[in-house]
């Protein structure tokens, strides 16, 4: 889990109601960079106007608890420990659900940890225990290098308290924040989301909310796959038909209700990321939500603009066709140009030699 971005995500469950988190500066003015979950009702696309520019958060004013629990870290085997007692630490932020901490065991591991408090979620406890589930039954058969690692769980009293893998550096949102990034940057983390999604996609797994704020990044560079609250299984029996996602980020098909949908909805969502991480800002950065989910249902592919290189916006291209039986597998977007510019850097790195150190310092 790491450290979240600040950005706020709503979610509209099929009741109708609705959860909400912080958001970061950046993108206050628009209230689509939310997440939002509903089977398709003409009357109500949407929360009411209200609820879906909720800006509320969790917090709480003790960032120093230490919790008796017992639980094993890993269940497939990563650590081996038992965890007897865990130190809760710092703020990391705010996410859907809940808020996250940095925690440490009594071993010294440290770890992110989600706790999230069932009786906040009032009426709709139930759907949020129903998701929280799904995310936790999903995350705890995955064992891939770009999807975020979950330790295990632990309960006491009114709050759960979900342990996943500590990302130092946070989402690939904060960090474009702070720098601007290159084509080589961006290669290197979009062929690692790709292994993740191609790992899912193999699995018959949909993420469905794929975007910056949903990606970490470790201090040395890897990729990490994160939040899985709207992500689904399915098979050519059981296609995805309810539209759920974030806005600026959703394929037409995903926002037409006749549609169905699978893995090539994930493949659109990365190229408005990719779109995103070079351009530091969100898809159809000049529509309010309302107007970008008009123009997505239409099946027009957010403008990429001609200051990028070939390779990104060939790339981008061929993510956002709107037809999703045209848009390439995350395998075969592996082979694309762009996302080996990162690969062919360290080879010619690798191919240039130093002089050799035996002629230095001799005279000719």
């Amino acid at each position: 889990m790491g450290r979240p971005s600040q950005d706020t995500a709503t979610s509209t469950s099929p009741s109708g109601s609705c959860r909400s988190s912080k958001r970061g500066p950046r993108l206050d003015r628009r209230n689509a960079s939310k997440n939002i979950g509903y089977e398709y009702d003409p009357a109500k696309l949407f929360c009411s106007s209200e609820e879906f520019t909720g800006t509320s958060s969790i917090s709480t004013t003790n960032d120093d608890e230490t919790t008796e629990s017992m639980f094993y870290i890993s269940p497939n085997g990563r650590f081996k420990r038992k965890i007897r007692s865990w130190s809760r630490g710092v703020l990391l932020g705010s996410g859907s659900f809940g808020t996250v901490y940095e925690g440490i065991s009594d071993e010294g591991v440290f770890f992110a940890v989600k706790e999230v408090s069932l009786h906040d979620q009032g009426s709709n406890a139930q759907q949020c225990i129903f998701q929280l589930e799904q995310e936790i039954a999903l995350l705890s058969q995955f064992e891939h290098e770009n999807i975020v690692h979950y330790f295990g769980t632990d309960k006491e009293d009114s709050k759960l308290y979900i342990f996943l893998e500590l990302v130092t550096q946070g989402s690939l949102v904060s960090l474009y924040q702070k720098y601007r990034l290159r084509d080589t940057h961006v290669s290197a983390y979009t062929r690692q989301i790709l292994n993740g999604l191609n790992y899912l996609h193999e699995r018959n797994i949909v993420h469905r909310d794929i975007k910056c704020a949903n990606i970490l990044v470790h201090a040395n560079g890897s990729v990490k796959l994160a939040d899985f609250g709207l992500a689904k299984q399915t098979s050519k029996l059981n296609v995805l038909k309810s539209c759920k996602g974030t806005v600026y980020w959703m394929a037409p098909e995903v926002v037409n209700p006749k549609k169905t949908y699978g893995p090539a909805a994930d493949i659109w969502s990365l190229g408005c990321t990719v779109l995103e991480m070079l351009t530091r800002q969100l898809p159809y950065p000049d529509l309010e939500w309302t107007q970008a989910l008009y123009r997505i249902g239409k099946g027009e592919p957010p403008a990429i603009p001609s200051g990028l290189s070939k390779e990104a916006r060939d790339f981008i291209s061929q993510c956002v066709k709107p037809n999703p039986e045209d848009r390439p597998s995350a395998s075969k977007l592996l082979d694309h140009p762009f996302v080996n510019r990162s690969m062919r850097s360290i080879r010619s790195m690798r191919t240039y030699t130093r002089p050799n150190s035996s002629t230095r310092g001799t005279s000719g």
